[in-house]
């Protein structure tokens, strides 16, 4: 198959003329070639020319002469150089997994059920080693029922919340799908996630993302799969640390078994402490897991300080950045009719300058047609992230706006001083709230109208925000809400109404990141062999599909230590 690069369609335009837009861009002629089996590698939108915006297009096809003739690839790409077009042939590059033989002799423990630990999970399985899953959480079904209480109520359940719990902190977002890296890897997650249930459109989109609603049935059904494959899936059993052999080596995970249930198979070490037998365990706990972080590095796990951001989140109307992104009349435009649908998608934004310090101030996170919501999992703290769904029709859009915190600003070396920056800011932020629903003074900041409690955010406008008794400044170190302050009158330049009057800050948001790294070699084994730290908690990676990547590669590593497999020529594909 050949690949062509920037077919443009106007917004619209039915899609049943791309076969004649590539024969019009290579110049051959339709009564001799034929296109066949195209379909979209990626689409975005280009909206720089607001009186056409358009969709953009990479595209994998065939080519077919009438006369029968046989199709010349190389030279058709030779051809397209000479009138400055990308074609390329096609590399069908499939992630291929190794089966292994019979009985391994061991199990695989994958400790964490976010995107890190269910790739883990699913790549082994489909090995055939049936790894045991210990996920502190709950099972999606409950941790749906625990947020629900904790947004309406403020009943916060420790272990199964926003951000505990099957699917990870990720259940709870936007469920964006796109990363930085080039790894091949990326293209089997998403493949994965298309074949669970995440639609299509996630293979070729320019900003793939499966919105929380989608994502909840995905982890469900990627869970019911490692399952079948022979993996086991444990709920409600938290890691809080690991016992070693004479050489070493990982031998032994510990696990406090919440909620009074029964670890099978396991030696109990008292009445809620058990320990299973583990000689291969992958580390995916998340960046928010800072008690078995503790628990970790008293056991010897050797880790280091790393650079993370925090900051406010930002809400404006929806209207206002589809106004800034697509022109003030963008409806009248692009609507197919006045009875159709909007075509295009909810606008989206991405802003970074440098304050005067020389720190990056950046938008994270941006969520669409979303909302502001509460992501707690401390009694006595606050902290604040952004969710979508698939549609992101939502009347409001969110971003985080950080600015970098680095280790010179923790005020200590010990390896796990950030968290102790981060938790300074979230627990100031709860005894704000605290004070203000004594006074009564506290708005109610949902757009639903329920009743506020003392884990919402706190809340401000601008003008708040810049005014000497702000509390989120006062939650905030000194550094974040000058660069904040800097910032936004630069990105209100850049989107009118930015640091407008129609904008609200919430926050303190403080988890966009793990502040420590948990050290491993090139084998991605700790300082304990056999302990494999890997995705957003240890420091790896930031976001659904980084993390899905690296949880992966640790899989790949043990399979390493799993021979014999079956031979290349016999595996079957992922």
């Amino acid at each position: 198959m050949l690949q062509i690069y920037e077919i443009k369609l106007d917004v619209g335009q039915p899609e049943d003329v791309i076969p004649g837009r590539i024969l019009d861009k290579l110049h051959l002629d339709e009564r001799v070639w034929t296109v066949s089996g195209w379909r979209p590698v990626k689409k975005s939108v280009d909206a720089r020319d607001k009186g056409r915006i358009q969709w953009v297009y990479a595209l994998r096809f065939s080519l077919k002469r009438t006369d029968g003739k046989r199709v010349d690839e190389s030279r058709l790409v030779e051809q397209a150089k000479a009138h400055k077009v990308r074609l390329e042939i096609a590399a069908e590059a499939n992630y291929i997994i190794p089966k292994v033989h019979g009985d391994a002799g061991f199990r695989p423990v994958v400790v964490g059920f976010g995107p890190c630990g269910i790739f883990a999970a699913y790549v082994l399985a489909k090995a055939g080693l049936r790894p045991i899953v210990l996920e502190r959480g709950r099972p999606i079904e409950e941790r749906t029922y625990h947020v629900d209480a904790f947004w309406k109520y403020g009943i916060l359940k420790e272990n199964s919340n926003v951000l505990f719990g099957e699917g990870g902190a990720g259940t709870f977002s936007d469920g964006k799908l796109t990363t930085g890296t080039s790894d091949p890897r990326k293209t089997f997650v998403l493949e994965t996630f298309a074949a669970a249930g995440g639609g299509e459109d996630i293979l070729y989109l320019g900003k793939p993302h499966l919105g929380t609603d989608v994502l909840k049935t995905v982890v469900q059904r990627l869970r019911k799969e490692i399952i079948s494959l022979g993996g086991e899936v444990r709920f409600g059993q938290k890691m809080v640390g690991v016992g070693t052999s004479p050489n070493g080596c990982v031998a032994k995970v510990l696990i406090e078994v919440i909620d009074r249930e029964t670890a099978p198979n396991a030696n109990k070490k008292s009445e809620h402490i058990v320990e299973i037998d583990a000689e291969q365990v992958i580390l995916a706990i998340g960046h928010s897991a800072r008690d078995t972080v503790r628990e970790l590095y008293a056991h010897g796990v050797t880790m280091e300080q790393k650079p993370f951001s925090m900051g406010v989140r930002i809400q404006h109307p929806q209207e206002l950045i589809n106004e800034s992104q697509y022109g003030k009349d963008y409806r009248q435009k692009y609507s197919r009719s006045p009875s159709c649908a909007f075509v295009l998608p909810a606008a989206e934004y991405k802003l970074s300058c440098k304050a005067s310090d020389g720190r990056g101030v950046y938008t994270f996170c941006m969520c669409p047609g979303g909302q502001v919501v509460a992501a707690s999992s401390e009694p006595g703290t606050i902290c604040t992230n952004g969710m979508s769904e698939r549609a992101r029709d939502g009347a409001f859009a969110n971003s985080a706006v950080l600015v970098d915190v680095r280790p010179a600003d923790f005020g200590s070396d010990h390896p796990l001083a950030g968290i102790d920056v981060q938790r300074k800011s979230e627990e100031a932020a709860y005894a704000f709230r605290q004070e203000l629903l004594e006074a009564g003074g506290v708005t109610i900041n949902r757009n639903d109208g329920e009743e506020t409690h003392e884990y919402t955010p706190l809340q401000e406008s601008i003008r708040e925000f810049a005014g000497a008794n702000s509390l989120l400044t006062k939650c905030l170190p000194d550094f974040v809400t000058q660069g904040i302050r800097e910032a936004l009158p630069v990105f209100g330049r850049r989107i009118s109404g930015f640091d407008g009057e129609a904008a609200q800050l919430f926050g303190p948001e403080t988890r966009s990141s793990s502040p420590v790294r948990i050290l491993r070699d090139e084998t991605l084994q700790s300082s304990i062999p056999g302990l494999y730290p890997c995705g957003e908690g240890a420091g790896y990676a930031g976001g659904i599909m980084s993390a899905a990547v690296d949880g992966i590669k640790a899989a790949e590593q043990i399979l390493e230590f799993a021979p014999p497999v079956i031979p290349a020529t016999e595996r079957s594909e992922g």
